[in-house]
């Protein structure tokens, strides 16, 4: 008899981005001549800039060329991507992370889910609530929880609510967490945080023996010069936390997969008996086991965005999303909706009119607007009475969106 991992039945119905796809296939299918405009998942619009491409042609006829062609490559990822990494995410901001701390991988989801294995299941889990749902799904995954209440949260997890009041940051947990996923800039409500707070969460870790699971997936959007680009910008982070970042959003490869993960050498967690054990060789056995390494060309491609091109490029790829997030804020500001973010973050996060839930928004926006975005409440039962818009959609395609939203009626 072959049994299955019953931490799987703990699971809600659906992951949130495979619904908001069924829901829109079946609007699509009985309604074939509208033209539905998706600001709804994440994924990039605009194409590989040309400094990118560039690398990428190269990288594919190196691999045609008996002289030049590459198997396996390293596990971790290539020396020159890894160097690239250090010196322009991390030395030029005046932190210290060493190449053989960067671990390079096919996607920061990827990461932030399979870290949890090195992990033991006695951990508490603390997240963010709304958050992106990868955190809470793969930790139910992981054996971490107990059954989902009827108010959508899950047993054994410490839920950290993020609303209006507290500027959708959040406050320390009132239960002890082992381990704490945090994002910034966030996903989804586009908030970020200070370095005094990003210091009170690691003075935190520090007296708790915890370890900060940060992801800053989204940091390449940040404007404002007073907020840190990384967590390792704040003193002691380097002993309590781990540093997920992503080229997906930051130079268009969502379609390409290619991101790293930063486990600094002094980071430890500890045994049953109380002995420290380092992390990183933890990680490593993981990654070297399960994962083969990101192909030569893909990594050749991320490495040209630390390019004086490739940068110039990537500055200007980042300058037409966040334009297309400050149109989407004026517009529906404009229309007398309350709106947050989009000025760090590719995201826009809208409360609802009329005290509509957040499906009940979403259904409204594709029938009558053939406009799709994300529900609030997809994100944690926090999110419930808001509403995810991406900036990631073509110019035309957000202008002519918000136009449509104007005729919404109430």
């Amino acid at each position: 008899m072959a049994f299955i991992n019953e931490n799987y039945l703990k699971l809600k119905a659906g992951y949130l981005f495979p619904e908001i796809g069924r829901r829109v296939r079946e609007f699509a299918s009985a309604n074939p001549d509208k033209n539905i405009i998706r600001m709804g998942i994440g994924d990039v619009t605009q194409p590989l800039t040309p400094a990118v491409l560039k690398a990428f042609h190269e990288g594919v006829e190196e691999m045609g060329n008996k002289d030049t062609f590459k198997g396996y490559g390293p596990e971790q990822g290539y020396d020159f991507l890894r160097e690239a990494i250090a010196i322009n995410d991390y030395l030029l901001r005046g932190v210290s992370i060493s190449a053989d701390e960067i671990f390079v991988s096919d996607g920061s989801k990827c990461d932030t889910g399979n870290i949890q294995e090195i992990f033991g299941n006695e951990n508490i889990i603390a997240i963010c609530d709304p958050v992106y749902p990868v955190y809470a799904d793969t930790t139910v995954m992981s054996g971490k929880t107990g059954i989902c209440q009827p108010n959508g949260y899950f047993d054994n997890i410490v839920y950290m609510p993020c609303n209006e009041s507290n500027g959708f940051v959040p406050e320390l947990p009132s239960k002890r967490a082992d381990l704490i996923f945090l994002c910034f800039p966030n996903n989804p409500t586009g908030t970020v945080a200070t370095k005094e707070i990003l210091k009170m969460w690691v003075d935190y870790a520090i007296a708790n023996k915890s370890i900060i699971l940060y992801d800053a997936a989204y940091e390449a959007y940040i404007t404002e010069d007073n907020i840190p680009h990384s967590i390792f910008e704040i003193e002691g982070a380097k002993s309590v936390a781990i540093e997920f970042r992503s080229f997906s959003k930051t130079a268009g490869f969502t379609g390409t997969r290619c991101a790293f993960t930063v486990i600094p050498n002094e980071l430890f967690a500890f045994d049953q008996q109380g002995n420290p054990v380092a992390v990183k060789p933890l990680w490593m056995r993981r990654h070297t086991t399960k994962f083969n390494g990101v192909s030569y060309p893909v990594q050749k491609a991320a490495a040209a965005i630390y390019s004086e091109q490739g940068k110039k490029e990537v500055k200007e790829l980042i300058s037409y999303y966040l334009g297309n997030a400050a149109i989407i804020r004026k517009s529906l500001s404009e229309q007398g909706y309350t709106v947050f973010g989009g000025i760090n973050a590719p995201y826009v996060w809208v409360k609802t009119k009329s005290n509509l839930t957040s499906w009940e928004f979403f259904d409204k926006l594709l029938h009558e607007t053939n406009v799709v975005g994300t529900p609030g409440s997809g994100f944690g039962p926090s999110g419930e009475g808001y509403f995810r818009f991406s900036a990631f959609a073509d110019r035309a395609n957000v202008l002519k969106a918000m136009d449509r939203i104007k005729n919404l009626k109430y």
